[in-house]
């Protein structure tokens, strides 16, 4: 038999792949010319070819920054993912208390991201910030605008501050999925905790942890607006990652063609690690692993 198709449903989806082009390629486009040309100003512009790409490639700044992207990406990821999901395994399964610590959890991921940063910033603070001011008090050499490690400390234990709910909140409707037969079996059968996690909690949340680590990485590996507003990349260029390196670069010093090719290479390699992460997790998760 022959199956008619009916058409009609891209007037409806039509709209939406208009708004798409409108905000996401002609944008795209736009770098890309500039990625390719060279500008004295006066709105004229020059043939660069690859030019632009080449310097780079060949630049240590950008390496540098890539260093330190991957460095914050990778820490936040060991710490949120299992921390999130040790929460989740912690959390009232039903009651008041349950929707009690779904709402609380909910409570960082509603904060704006430059309020988060506000809120860091002031509270790590030496001369007034609560954190600073007790630290300092202890004997503690705390202070994140002269000390590298102080900075790095800061802006990792402020994202997974605002971030971690997100992944528990994941892992928890993992865990709400299970049946209560898949316990009962492992009660009778007398698992022990480790095991009922490995063979039944972990392998149940393998989904919504893949769309919790791919959340999280290209996130973290986009970051601006917090590290900008606590350290702006300082102190030095201890905090300069990616992001900021790249606003630095277009904004600060106007370098439109390097900033362009910079931007592109930037969002091939997040495309690039977010598309191995999605194919070992989804392989992972065919093996039954």
């Amino acid at each position: 038999m022959n199956k008619t198709v009916n058409h009609k449903a891209w007037f409806l989806v039509l709209p939406v792949l208009v708004l798409v082009a409108f905000s996401a390629v002609i944008p795209l486009m736009t770098v890309v010319n500039y990625s390719v040309q060279d500008t004295f100003g006066n709105n004229q512009f020059f043939w660069a070819g690859l030019e632009w790409f080449d310097e780079m490639l060949h630049s240590d700044r950008m390496w540098n920054a890539l260093g330190r992207q991957l460095m914050f990406s990778g820490i936040i990821l060991a710490i949120e993912v299992p921390l999130g999901i040790f929460v989740a395994l912690n959390m009232p399964k039903s009651g008041f208390w349950a929707s009690f610590c779904l709402v609380l959890m909910s409570l960082p991921l509603l904060i704006p991201w430059n309020v988060v940063g506000t809120i860091w910033q002031v509270f790590g603070r030496v001369d007034i910030g609560l954190l600073g001011r007790t630290l300092e008090n202890l004997g503690i050499d705390y202070n994140y605008t002269q000390s590298p490690l102080a900075a790095w400390i800061t802006i990792v234990v402020m994202d997974v501050w605002h971030w971690t709910s997100l992944v528990a909140l994941l892992a928890y409707a993992g865990l709400k999925s299970i049946p209560d037969a898949y316990y009962q079996a492992a009660k009778i059968d007398q698992a022990s905790r480790w095991k009922v996690f490995r063979y039944i909690e972990l392998p149940k949340m393998a989904g919504v942890l893949m769309i919790a680590i791919l959340l999280r990485f290209m996130d973290s590996f986009m970051i601006y607006t917090e590290p900008f507003v606590v350290t702006g990349g300082g102190p030095g260029n201890a905090t300069t990652l990616l992001s900021i390196d790249l606003v630095k670069m277009a904004l600060g010093q106007f370098d439109l063609g390097p900033a362009a090719a910079f931007s592109i290479m930037y969002f091939l390699v997040i495309l690039l690690i977010s598309w191995v992460f999605y194919t070992v997790m989804t392989n992972l998760d065919k093996k039954g692993m």
